[in-house]
């Protein structure tokens, strides 16, 4: 697997060069097959039961889960945000297991890790506003206006630390799955890259798919929460 972000196409619109990547390209399959499971989701509800069973009541199970790890983690009055939530962790969780599929994981690009902690920043910022209103604005002068600078700084680092996480396991994990592929004897590769795809691809694409959800909807909860009087 190439480690390098490679460019397969390059489009030119009104003299603006545009470059397709294969990132881009892999975030467009992997959006694509999340679109056609939720479609196919949707039909197989189309008869929808009072008392589930069967496939419907395992989907109502996953929904349940999900929606009460959010609850857990951002509190209830932010449960709203599980939508949100729940296409990011499948699509982080997808990319972080693509490599299964002899693709390249999108989240091993710095650049989708991190658009999605920005996206964290904004709603952190927004239901603060919306929970504090002037109150989080004045927080960012404490404990005096002379740090304003400094707070700014140590927002700015939320999603480049969280984006840094995630991107530099799924990255390390590809570099070292690549590395012994390439060193290994041949009479190594029928056994032992299983267990590292194993590890790496499948436990550790979990798990960081997790904690970057978590630590992302604590975020939101503890810097949006009403400061009590």
């Amino acid at each position: 697997m190439d480690l390098t972000v490679n460019n397969i196409a390059t489009l030119r619109i009104g003299g603006v060069e545009i470059w397709i990547t294969e990132t881009m390209r892999n975030s467009w399959i992997i959006s694509a097959a999340l679109v056609l499971i939720a479609i196919i989701v949707r039909i197989k509800l189309k008869n929808f039961r009072d008392i589930p069973r069967g496939f419907q009541n395992a989907i109502e199970a996953i929904v349940e889960i999900f929606d009460r790890f959010v609850r857990e983690s951002a509190g209830e009055r932010l449960a709203s945000l599980g939508n949100w939530f729940f296409m990011v962790f499948c699509f982080i969780l997808i990319s972080n297991i693509s490599g299964l599929f002899l693709m390249r994981p999108p989240t091993a690009d710095w650049t989708v890790t991190f658009a999605f902690a920005l996206v964290t920043l904004i709603i952190i910022h927004y239901h603060a506003f919306k929970n504090k209103r002037m109150e989080h604005i004045k927080g960012l002068f404490k404990p005096i206006f002379l740090f304003f600078p400094i707070n700014i700084i140590g927002e700015l680092a939320r999603p480049i630390s969280l984006s840094f996480r995630l991107y530099g396991n799924v990255f390390s994990g590809m570099v070292l799955i690549t590395l012994i592929y390439s060193l290994a004897p041949p009479f190594a590769l029928f056994g032992f890259p299983l267990v590292l795809h194993g590890f790496f691809d499948i436990f550790a694409g979990v798990l960081q798919t997790y904690v970057f959800c978590i630590v992302s909807l604590s975020l939101i909860g503890v810097l949006s929460a009403p400061e009590e009087a």
